[in-house]
């Protein structure tokens, strides 16, 4: 379990509203909730201990995510998201189960243990946000019919579990199993994996609130709504920016800035 938080006074809500913007921008721009870059800040600049900061992050995640839907609904129109109902309810079974053990399991590690998890987990997802998001368009699927169902499952379960343990939406793993798997395009791969997202968040948001660190929320409720919004205007700002910044140069830079974090997490364990 870890240890409560310290006092809120040097948690600056300029620099959470600021914070929130400029990660809210990154993950914008390539199309997740930037609470990968988040959780870092949290832990690192806001002195939030791992379990909380998790909690927090999921907390602002749920705003973020709720929010992009409707924005990107100009773009991928929700009928269109509905159609493909069979790939979403594909994930979902598999993703809702890894989501309610992923956040019991958090809950029961010791924090230098999660801060060893989340720093391997950021690796990870750095090396993912460069070999998974390089296609722009629709291709064939990797596999069909049962093996199809089966493989997606079991992406699901492990997508689930590592969206738990750190507090993201899961969009960078959910992103590039939808291109690569079920073939989508990459732009309705983005919205899809919003529509498989919120439930997923919603259930391990669910599984926390049984943990004592939940109350971080309500002694935050500040702060939480401040960077939140932060978050919500920079995934807007970085929707507008997206057509300017080319992949080929961002998600290199954004993998450097994982890396980055992670170490920064492991040594803070």
């Amino acid at each position: 379990m870890n240890t409560p938080i310290k006092s809120t006074t040097s948690r600056s809500h300029p620099a959470a509203f600021g914070g929130g913007t400029i990660i809210g921008a990154l993950g914008g721009l390539i199309g997740i909730g930037g609470a990968e870059f988040r959780l870092p800040l949290l832990i690192g600049a806001f002195d939030f201990a791992a379990l909380e900061a998790v909690i927090l992050n999921k907390a602002m995640s749920l705003v973020v995510v709720s929010s992009a839907l409707p924005f990107r609904a100009g773009t991928i129109p929700l009928d269109q998201i509905a159609s493909n109902w069979p790939i979403v309810l594909n994930l979902l079974a598999g993703s809702l189960i890894g989501a309610w053990f992923g956040a019991g399991w958090v809950t029961k590690l010791r924090s230098e243990a999660l801060y060893r998890v989340i720093s391997v987990l950021l690796v990870a997802i750095a090396f993912v946000l460069v070999l998974g998001h390089g296609g722009t368009s629709a291709g064939q699927p990797l596999l069909t019919g049962s093996w199809q169902i089966v493989t997606g499952i079991s992406a699901g379960f492990v997508i689930g579990i590592v969206a738990s343990l750190l507090g993201v939406a899961g969009g960078e793993l959910l992103i590039p199993t939808l291109v690569l798997l079920f073939g989508a395009d990459i732009k309705l791969a983005g919205s899809l994996s919003l529509a498989v997202s919120l439930p997923t968040m919603l259930v391990g948001f669910t599984r926390y609130s049984r943990d004592q660190s939940f109350s971080v929320l309500g002694r935050n409720k500040v702060f939480v709504l401040v960077m939140a919004a932060g978050s919500v205007v920079g995934t807007f700002v970085g929707g507008l920016l997206l057509g300017i910044v080319p992949n080929s140069v961002l998600l290199p830079a954004l993998a450097v800035i994982l890396l980055l974090s992670a170490v920064k997490v492991w040594r803070h364990g």
